[in-house]
């Protein structure tokens, strides 16, 4: 049999990582070319402690860490076998799912990203967790491996329902097409609901881009009803594209809607609310935009999305 999907799914012991289980199993299609690697990284007793075993006066100290140890590497094996359970419970057979119980080496984030590099679809995680993984999204191992990921869409799994209905933003970028081809490839036919969606900036958001590049402001220009309708064409013709792409895979033509907003301030404000008013779960960014600001980090509105959307699952690919 031919593996034509693989997921990183990375867990720890907390509850919270379980929503991440639950997501996977109520909003990801798995059938049987679908592979679901739960990959634990356990980093064990500090190397700097492991080192005192010699001195005498740390036996006992060194001993309460060890048995420590034990113990939670007890209750993390423990703990994949029930992420797995939830899984085979949700209708994926146990021969699609594998679980990998790794010894920390380089670093969580390295780790992590070795293990990437293995033929993976997509890395799948949660906002916070605990343990090795506490700091992820809000702390250097998640800066890390937004930075490092570049080469496979990453999902970041949020608090809100995970519905069958997703906000797919877009741009003609290539990062943006490929976060539509990405979707259509692994959705298609399995009957989500999709709007495409585009938010045009105001001539501020334009004036703050080129401030962060460096640049002076331009003049106050005043951007004309026409200017505006003929942006809005550009677009219409780009989300037929992408529907087409959409279509051509499986997806309904009535379950895909089409949404163009004009002159907001802030593209990433402008993809959260539009989520969250429109009942949302999931949100679908390209890494990168067509502007040179989208060169910093991921994308400035691939990053401030994954920042501001906390409830939303956010795929950055």
């Amino acid at each position: 049999m031919t593996i034509q999907r693989k997921f990183l799914v990375l867990v720890d012991g907390s509850e919270r990582t379980i929503k991440t289980i639950n997501y996977v199993k109520n909003f990801m299609p798995v059938d049987e070319n679908t592979r679901i690697v739960l990959f634990h990284v356990f980093s064990g007793i500090p190397e700097e402690y492991r080192e005192l075993e010699k001195d005498p006066t740390c036996v006992t100290a060194v001993q309460q860490l060890r048995n420590r140890e034990m113990e939670e590497k007890s209750g993390i094996r423990a703990y994949l076998e029930r992420a797995k359970e939830i899984l085979i419970t949700g209708g994926c057979s146990e021969q699609s799912i594998e679980i990998k119980f790794h010894f920390l080496e380089k670093g969580v984030a390295r780790d992590i990203i070795d293990e990437a590099r293995k033929g993976y679809t997509a890395v799948v995680l949660r906002r916070r967790g605990m343990g090795a993984l506490k700091n992820i999204i809000l702390g250097s191992v998640a800066v890390k491996l937004l930075q490092a990921l570049t080469f496979i869409p990453i999902i970041i799994v949020g608090q809100a329902p995970p519905v069958k209905k997703m906000l797919l933003a877009v741009d003609a970028s290539p990062f943006s097409m490929k976060a539509v081809e990405f979707v259509a490839s692994l959705l298609g036919g399995h009957g989500y609901e999709v709007c495409i969606f585009h938010a045009i900036p105001g001539l501020g958001a334009v004036h703050f881009e080129l401030s962060e590049l460096g640049k002076p402001e331009l003049p106050d220009v005043n951007m004309s009803d026409t200017c505006i309708e003929a942006l809005k064409l550009k677009v219409v013709r780009l989300f037929q594209d992408v529907k087409d792409m959409l279509m051509a895979t499986g997806f309904e033509a009535e379950k895909i809607s089409e949404k163009i907003i004009s002159g907001v301030g802030s593209r990433s404000d402008a993809i959260v609310k539009e989520a969250e008013g429109g009942g949302y779960g999931t949100i679908v960014v390209g890494r990168r935009g067509l502007s040179k600001v989208e060169a910093f980090f991921m994308g400035r509105v691939g990053h401030e999305v994954v920042y501001g959307g906390k409830i939303f699952t956010v795929w950055v690919v």
